[in-house]
């Protein structure tokens, strides 16, 4: 937390865990899809002028932490995400399949909070959440 980024009149390190879902978590679609989607956010973080600095794509949910100035809303931010890489999903991967949801791919809201100092434990944790989802699923077969 040493470096600082800076806009003309301000420095800042404004980081938010953003977690947001398929609608309906549609697991089947979105598996052959989520290794698209990374360069997809990352492309389209840019443009806002924001970076994604570690993120997850599970099976049914994306995890990210993600930094965007204070010049920027984070809902303008995840908003832009989710409704461009929807439409990118439909121009481009849509014509495949016949009940693709195009513009409606991501349920509508999303989760979001601020980092503080416990920035080494968000970003442990978005590293072993698939892990941990697959440890939970696994007890599930037991029951």
């Amino acid at each position: 937390m040493d470096e600082y980024e800076s806009l003309s009149h301000s420095k800042w390190d404004c980081k938010y865990p953003v977690v947001f879902i398929p609608k309906c978590r549609r697991r089947t679609l979105y598996v052959q899809l989520r290794k698209h989607l990374g360069a997809v956010f990352h492309k389209l973080a840019r443009q806002k002028e924001s970076w994604i600095e570690e993120g997850h794509l599970l099976p049914d949910h994306v995890h990210m932490l993600i930094a965007i100035p204070p010049k920027h809303a984070v809902s303008q931010v995840i908003g832009y995400i989710k409704g461009k890489s929807a439409i990118h999903l439909a121009r481009v991967y849509g014509e495949r399949r016949r009940n693709f949801v195009g513009q409606h791919f991501w349920a509508r809201g999303y989760y979001a909070t601020t980092v503080g100092r416990d920035e080494a434990v968000i970003r442990e944790y978005i590293r072993q959440q698939e892990q941990e989802d697959r440890r939970l699923d696994e007890l599930d077969l037991w029951r």
